[in-house]
């Protein structure tokens, strides 16, 4: 089982915790705003952490940050996902029917 199915399973039991004893049951009494807070937080921490990278490409510390921050973001977006009922699997499904294809081509298919 993948990571992500894993987490995911967790995520979907967290529901029933208690929100003073689970980070994740506090996000999911908070709702998707404050879900969507914590993604766009995590968000703008993994792209300070990659433009910094860009500038020092070498710099272990910073491709450590960078990781970890994407580890966050990805947590985050779970929650979401999770929040919602959206098993990652279907969202893996749409990169799978997308690879192979041309970004420029997938997104003029949908119009956009």
């Amino acid at each position: 089982m993948h990571i992500l199915s894993k987490l995911y399973e967790v995520l979907q039991a967290r529901k029933n915790s208690d929100p003073e004893s689970s980070y994740v049951a506090s996000l999911y009494s908070k709702g998707a705003v404050k879900i969507s807070e914590k993604i766009r937080e995590e968000a703008e921490e993994t792209i300070v952490e990659g433009l910094r990278l860009e500038k020092s490409a070498d710099d272990v510390a910073i491709r450590k940050a960078l990781t970890h921050e994407s580890a966050d973001l990805l947590f985050h977006l779970l929650v979401l996902l999770s929040h919602h009922n959206i098993d990652p699997a279907e969202v893996l499904a749409v990169l799978d029917e997308r690879f192979g294809i041309s970004g420029h081509d997938e997104k003029a298919a949908r119009g956009q």
